[in-house]
């Protein structure tokens, strides 16, 4: 655990935690958050990556940014869109990572 945070998990938290894991349990929402590790984007760039259609990609940016996983800002009529903080980016990697390891038959890390 990490000496950063002193964790106590009450209800509350717990309910939280359970509710960040319910907004990325999608696989649409989990590629729109991979693919915003590394780079901001637009729902243009977001759509062309994922194949998705420009509505379903919005609504699902929309869930991201009121669940407080992405942000955004305008730039003219563009608006940009990144992962809010570093710990969405390491549940997103670390669940990829951890899919990719049951996948392949590796042997998962302790």
């Amino acid at each position: 655990m990490s000496s950063e945070h002193q964790l106590t998990p009450d209800e509350a938290l717990l309910s939280e935690a359970a509710e960040t894991l319910r907004l990325i349990a999608e696989p649409t929402r989990l590629h729109l958050l991979f693919l915003l590790i590394d780079a901001e984007r637009n729902v243009s760039d977001l759509v062309a990556a994922t194949g998705a259609s420009r509505t379903l990609v919005s609504q699902h940016l929309a869930k991201l940014r009121l669940g407080g996983l992405v942000v955004n800002r305008r730039e003219g009529r563009n608006v940009y869109y990144r992962v809010a903080d570093g710990h969405v980016v390491r549940l997103v990697v670390e669940t990829l990572s951890r899919a990719d390891h049951v996948r392949s038959g590796e042997p998962l890390h302790g």
